[in-house]
């Protein structure tokens, strides 16, 4: 998935232009751009025809909120239930009648059987005369004078609810009402009366719901007409509540008007050539300024990862009333981007992430400038995932760029800090918050695309890690000299502005493959040299050998690219210069011959790598100086540094001349250092 043919990559281009481009609205849009208390910046505005004026939303609101204050529940009453009661009545009275007849129970009602069933059918008539209620859950709390709509047929009358028997309060009272009866045999009615009682005003809700949204329907959300030709608006002057009313409205109706009129095929090819034109330019600079991106399927996919996510997230918060675009995080985009690439990449992804999200976003240019604004401070703030203390800050800093931005934006528009939108606040604090997900998401990002990050370059320079502490023991003189030379690239490194953390981890890992023969090589040599017994080719097979099995070794431990990488680039193909040379002065007929005795390769293409090889080099070379002088060492390393750009080591190196000066100065200064050079003072200041 790493190096694929152009016509993936323009696939992969063309397939994002689309996604995004169908994600934006199918209406058109309003070609000015407003708010309240605001000068209007246009040229003088008149109806291009008419329109009604809008009310305020929160009028509209408040007149809604009115008539809903007055509006009383619908229930029905069922006029028919009376006497099915009746007729249900007598039929139970019957049966259990019969039952206590062949009982023998009851024998008063039995030889009463008229009043008792008389008493019943009067206490059942009586009893809905009025009618039996029941209150819906919700208005279980409502006090004794709470009216409700009582619809009887096609009549409706509002009625307090203390006119009705409630439905609970009847069924408790059965009882005491028959026992404080004049019967004898009250317990004769009880279950029959228990078993019928049912409210014959019930709630409706279908009928309620109905009223309502009639009742809501019929508060008019316009206040008024504008005529077409009629002045809305003159050039320069502040837009006040009426205006910015009666603009709401020209844009609610233009848009709706335009977008029946329009083909939706149109606006999408609007919205896909102002994207893109955008993608086009970030394109255009990806491949002059981060070839190695653009020529990359990998990376290219990463990097418009963040188009896309971001995209739809915008997408998703506009068609949820509820959220704000304000809530999402745009600086997490710079701060992974700058944690696996540079400053100048992190911040030109953000702004093209940016502009992307305001053609998305309703929130107007004020959006856009607080997005690229945060953006620049993440930036300028320098985050650092690798130290919490620093990243919280950073994150501090954002928080007060978003809050006092937007309080000064606010006041421009609103002319007070009393019209300020406060509620905005609380989804800058959350988009802060989120913000913080950025350093979970370094490492997953990581493990997906074969990235390092910081953080793992940190882990991996821990000391007590397997491999390294698998080279201080088997070969304690190698690390020495990885600790060395790591501290001398990253010198290097930090002089020309090149990335000093990694070449440093890396100079730690360069020789790991020294642990599968450590005594070939002098710096774990104590007395005897096994390279006596061997021939020059035998021995540079040796040497050349801890390249490639460090490699294998790098794999096997699943170190990252990168660091593999510095393992087969830090002898580029030079050759193992000492037994190349004892071979050929006992050859000479087959001096021209070298390939036994050069490093597989390849050379080195990054600073990073180019530091690397000639630390290496210098650090082992300037050990064997017996009189170190400071010109002795200054000679040296102008030697080793020829040698290599003579054997073409560094053809494919990035690195400039400038900055290669720049690492020979770091060099000699270092290496004096390391060896305690003093320098030399003139006689004079000697006698003084």
């Amino acid at each position: 998935m790493d190096r694929v043919p152009g016509f993936f990559r323009y696939l992969l281009i063309l397939a994002v232009i689309a996604f995004i481009s169908f994600l934006f609205p199918s209406n058109v849009r309003f070609k000015y751009d407003f708010d309240q208390g605001q000068t209007w910046r246009y040229e003088s505005l008149d109806a291009p025809f008419d329109f009604a004026i809008k009310k305020p939303q929160a009028q509209v609101e408040a007149e809604m909120a009115e008539l809903e204050s007055d509006f009383r529940p619908y229930y029905e009453l069922r006029e028919n239930m009376p006497a099915q009661k009746q007729e249900a009545f007598n039929q139970a009275f019957q049966q259990q009648l019969e039952q206590v007849n062949r009982d023998g129970q009851f024998a008063h009602v039995l030889s009463n059987t008229r009043t008792y069933r008389n008493y019943g059918q009067n206490y059942l008539r009586d009893l809905y005369a009025e009618g039996v209620l029941r209150l819906d859950p919700k208005h279980q709390d409502a006090e004794s004078d709470f009216q409700i709509n009582v619809v009887t047929g096609n009549i409706i009358k509002r009625r307090p609810v203390r006119a009705f028997e409630r439905y609970q309060q009847v069924l408790s009272r059965v009882g005491d009402t028959l026992r404080t009866s004049d019967l004898q045999e009250p317990d004769f009615l009880y279950p029959i009366l228990q078993g019928l009682i049912e409210p014959n005003v019930v709630y409706n809700d279908s009928l309620t719901q109905r009223f309502r949204e009639d009742l809501m329907a019929s508060v008019t959300t316009t206040q008024g007409l504008v005529r077409k030709g009629e002045r809305i608006v003159n050039q320069g002057a502040p837009i006040t509540d009426e205006v910015y009313m009666k603009l709401l409205s020209l844009k609610e109706q233009y848009e709706q008007d335009v977008t029946a009129n329009q083909s939706r095929l149109s606006i999408l090819v609007g919205y896909f050539l102002l994207t893109s034109l955008i993608i086009g330019v970030f394109i255009l600079y990806l491949r002059n300024f981060a070839p190695d991106i653009f020529n990359r399927f990998a990376k290219l996919l990463f990097i418009f990862l963040w188009l896309v996510a971001y995209s739809y997230l915008v997408s998703a918060v506009e068609r949820a009333d509820v959220l704000s675009a304000y809530l999402i995080p745009f600086c997490i985009v710079p701060i992974v981007i700058k944690t696996f690439y540079d400053v100048r990449l992190a911040l030109f992804t953000h702004i093209v992430v940016v502009l992307i999200a305001s053609f998305l976003s309703s929130l107007g240019y004020e959006f856009t400038f607080l997005q690229i604004l945060a953006g620049i401070v993440v930036i300028l703030t320098d985050v650092d995932t690798r130290d919490w203390s620093r990243f919280f800050y950073s994150m501090l800093w954002i928080f007060v760029t978003y809050a006092l931005a937007f309080f000064g934006l606010s006041l421009i528009q609103e002319g007070t800090w009393n019209e300020v939108d406060w509620r905005i606040y609380t989804w800058i604090f959350l988009n802060v918050f989120l913000t913080l997900l950025a350093y979970p998401l370094i490492p997953l990002l990581e493990r997906l695309f074969g990235f390092t990050s910081s953080i793992s370059l940190v882990e991996l320079s821990d000391m007590n890690r397997p491999l390294l502490s698998k080279l201080a023991i088997d070969a304690p003189g190698t690390l020495q000299h990885s600790i060395q030379v790591a501290n001398l690239s990253e010198s290097a490194a930090r002089k020309i502005g090149a990335d000093h953390l990694l070449v440093k981890v890396a100079a730690l890992y360069h020789d790991i493959g020294k642990t599968k023969n450590p005594a070939f090589f002098i710096e774990n040599q104590n007395t005897k040299n096994p390279h006596e017994e061997l021939t020059q080719k035998e021995s540079a097979e040796k040497i050349i050998e801890h390249v490639t099995y460090g490699v294998e070794l790098a794999k096997k431990s699943r170190l990252p690219k990168v660091i593999t990488d510095f393992i087969r680039t830090h002898h580029g193909t030079t050759r193992v210069e000492y037994f190349y040379r004892k071979y050929a002065e006992a050859n000479p007929e087959k001096a021209s011959d070298d390939a036994a005795f050069r490093y597989p390769g390849p050379r080195p293409r990054t600073k990073e790598e180019s530091i690397l090889m000639m630390a290496d080099s210098i650090e082992a070379a300037c050990k064997s100086l017996k009189e170190p002088t400071a010109q002795a060492i200054d000679d040296l390393i102008d030697k080793i540094i020829s040698h290599k750009i003579s054997q073409h080591q560094l053809d494919e190196s990035t690195m400039t001349f400038e900055e290669l000066e720049n690492c020979r100065q770091v060099f000699r200064q270092v290496m004096k250092s390391v060896h305690h050079v003093r320098i030399e003072y003139p006689d004079e200041e000697k006698k003084a």
